[in-house]
Order: C-alpha cells, then sequence, then structure tokens
C-alpha cells in the first residue's frame, strides 16, 4: 500500500479543484491511500479580497514571513509518506503566506524529510521565482523533489489582470462585462490534470520513472521566456518595496497606498516598454531561451 498526503491551501478554491482532478486517479487505485491536509494559520485571509487586505499582504508574502499552523497537531501530519503532493498559489511573485508558513514549520521538518515531493502551482502565469523559493526550501527540509506541474491563465497577460482583479475582489468566476474571457485556468485544462495523476500513479509502481520527464510529455509546465524575464526584474523591484514597507510600522498604509500606484504603473506603462525591447532583441537570445526553458521545465 502506497500512502501519499496532499498539502495545500486555496483560497478561490480553484487550487482544490485542480488537486481533486490530478489526484482523482489515485484516489481510484486499490493499492494507494490518499490524505489530505488543508493548512490553516493563525491570521486569516479574506475571499474575496478587499484591497487593503490585499495589498497587506504583500511585504509578508514576498518576504516570505511565516504564521504558526493552527492545527500542527493533526495525526495525519505525523506519519511517514512514500509521496507528499505540495499545492500552492503565488502571492507577489512568492509562494503564499499559508503554504511558506507550512514550510517553514516544525511539522514540515519531520513530515518532509527524505520523503518525494510532487509540486502543483496554480497562477495566473508568473510562478517561475515562486517555484525556486519552494525549491530552496524543500532542499533545506531534505525533501526530494521529483515533480512539478504548473497550471496557469493563458490569456493575454494585460487581460488577465484585468480578469483576475474583477475575480479576486468580487470573488466571482465570470466572464468580465460579459466580453472578457473567464478568469483563472480554463475548465477544461482543470478537468483534464487527472492525467497528471495518472503519471505520478505510474511513478508510484515504477520508482526508477523519470517522473518529470513524463509529466513533460503531458504538458505538465509551459515555459514563457518574457513572463520568467519579468519574473526576475519584478523580484528586485519587490524585494525593495518589501524590505522598505516593512520597516515602516506608522506609515505602512500610506507606503502600501504608494505601492499600488507603482505597480499600476509597472504593469500598464513599464510592462509593455519592457515587452518591446524584449521583441527586439528575442532573435539574438535563442540559445539563452533555450536554457531557460530546460532549466525552468526541470525540478
Amino acid at each position: 500500500m502506497k500512502k501519499i498526503l496532499v498539502v495545500h491551501f486555496s483560497q478561490s478554491g480553484q487550487l482544490t479543484e485542480i488537486i481533486n482532478n490530478i489526484t482523482a486517479p489515485l484516489i481510484s487505485a486499490q493499492d494507494v491511500q490518499v490524505n489530505y491536509y488543508n493548512i490553516v494559520i493563525e491570521k486569516e485571509f479574506p475571499f474575496p479580497w478587499n484591497k487593503t487586505a490585499f495589498f497587506d499582504a504583500f511585504p509578508e508574502s514576498f518576504l516570505q514571513i511565516p504564521y504558526l499552523l493552527k492545527d500542527s497537531q493533526n495525526t495525519i501530519l505525523h506519519q511517514k509518506y512514500d509521496l507528499v503532493i505540495l499545492g500552492y498559489q503565488v502571492w507577489y511573485l512568492s509562494p503564499s503566506i499559508p503554504i511558506n508558513s507550512f514550510l517553514k514549520s516544525n511539522v514540515a521538518k519531520e513530515l518532509l524529510k527524505d520523503t518525494p515531493v510532487v509540486t502543483v502551482i496554480g497562477a495566473r502565469n508568473m510562478w517561475a521565482l515562486a517555484q525556486e523559493k519552494v525549491k530552496k526550501q524543500l532542499k533545506q527540509l531534505g525533501a526530494v523533489l521529483k515533480g512539478n506541474i504548473v497550471l496557469v491563465d493563458r490569456n493575454i497577460n494585460h487581460i488577465s489582470v484585468i480578469t483576475i482583479v474583477q475575480w479576486m475582489f468580487s470573488g466571482k468566476k465570470e466572464k468580465y462585462l460579459g466580453i472578457f474571457p473567464k478568469p483563472g485556468v480554463s475548465q477544461n485544462e482543470i478537468q483534464n490534470s487527472d492525467k497528471f495523476g495518472t503519471v505520478i500513479l505510474s511513478f508510484l509502481k515504477d520508482n526508477s520513472l523519470n517522473l518529470q520527464e513524463e509529466l513533460i510529455k503531458n504538458q505538465a509546465v509551459e515555459i514563457r521566456p518574457f513572463l520568467i524575464e519579468m519574473d526576475q526584474k519584478a523580484n528586485k523591484m519587490f524585494e525593495i518595496w518589501s524590505n522598505f514597507i516593512i520597516k515602516k510600522k506608522k506609515t505602512r498604509p500610506f507606503w502600501l497606498k504608494v505601492f499600488n500606484y507603482y505597480l499600476f504603473i509597472a504593469i500598464w506603462l513599464i510592462s509593455p516598454l519592457v515587452y518591446l525591447i524584449y521583441l527586439l532583441k528575442r532573435p539574438f537570445i535563442n540559445t539563452k531561451i533555450k536554457k531557460l526553458k530546460s532549466y525552468y521545465q526541470g525540478v
């Protein structure tokens, strides 16, 4: 009997739906036991978001400052597993505060040591550097990363900004104004993600299988080089902003508003210019792009 633990936090419910589809073939298997742990921390985050809570989460999200787990004594966390599936959202280019809190807990130290892990990401479109941060934490915990699955919003970048913001602040995953596409990962991709569970099941039966190679064959990770470049640049700016704001105890609300304006300018004015420059240099960086794709598709 193979034992699997699924650890995740989903604010909107989308990631839970993804996880449920991926694990469906595992649950159906007679020789596999699947346990689920939904992360609960001491600080609660609203959904739909309100503007104050959304921006207030920025410094702690990016700087990966954890909160205590509420139910760290849960018995399913104190067992040995053949595989842990770790599902997470990306908040401000970093793993969400709940998943980061879990990874930095004493529970994770005990649970993940020498344990194979598959990460599952549900994100808008920029996830690459958040995964690097998760990889670093998993390595520190002694976990063995075997696979990565990424499901993203495939709409045009600036279209997805509009639709995701509407979803986050309204709580409704629907066509904004009746003309924009639905936000988030497409329902078709979510429903078809059970194929990844089938691949994982094969890995459980044959540990010599290169899991990530098989997942890639099933389109588990799509790389968009421009978004990785944007992710890298934005991380540098977020590093400056988050370290500055976290120190401003009394004037934090004011500086979060300033950061809000900065984000607007960065998304709608700076990002298009950066994209134009990227298109101009694109023919000259093919080797670099191939290396990027190879690296970020791997584990």
